[in-house]
């Protein structure tokens, strides 16, 4: 289990980070879709994007230094999994957004997928890097189980200490 939760650092950092290095330049540059509504939002800026794979990706490169998993054939390809798993992380994040605009609702306010959206598409961004092992159904059931419990508590607290303007 405790590779599990170890693996899951990249993901989480990632996802985390833009609260704290976000900021600036939307990432939809400010651009509507087709439909008219914007494509991700206002609060998906371009820093925290780039921001929170960096952040991501750092967190799990030194893991793949101090505790190689065994999910990975080496600690190299484990740090370039640590990028896809950020990358991935923040690609589910926008997605998710974009959906949100997509049936109508507006920045900040709650979706359900968002809680596990961002899991999902780093875990298919990684497929490539993994050993099969790793998706294995307890352990995706666990990566799933787990978000979705920590998630939802994690903003609750940013929001609690002035990160978030909003608990979800």
């Amino acid at each position: 289990m405790l590779e599990l939760l170890i693996f899951l650092i990249p993901i989480y950092i990632a996802n985390s980070s833009p609260v704290v290095l976000g900021g600036g330049v939307a990432l939809d540059l400010g651009k509507n879709f087709f439909d008219g509504k914007r494509i991700f939002g206002k609060g998906k800026t371009l820093r925290g994007f780039l921001g929170g794979i960096l952040a991501g990706t750092l967190a799990g490169g030194i893991v793949s230094f101090i505790y190689p998993l065994r999910f990975f054939a080496d600690p190299q390809t484990q740090l370039i999994a640590a990028f896809f798993l950020s990358l991935g992380t923040l690609c589910g994040d926008a997605f998710g957004s974009f959906l949100k605009r997509r049936i109508g609702i507006e920045s900040g306010k709650q979706f359900m997928p968002d809680t596990f959206i961002f899991l999902i598409v780093a875990l298919a961004f990684v497929f490539p890097f993994a050993l099969p092992s790793l998706f294995e159904l307890f352990n995706v059931l666990f990566f799933i189980v787990l978000t979705v419990i920590l998630h939802p508590l994690t903003n609750a607290l940013a929001n609690k200490i002035g990160l978030k303007s909003v608990p979800w």
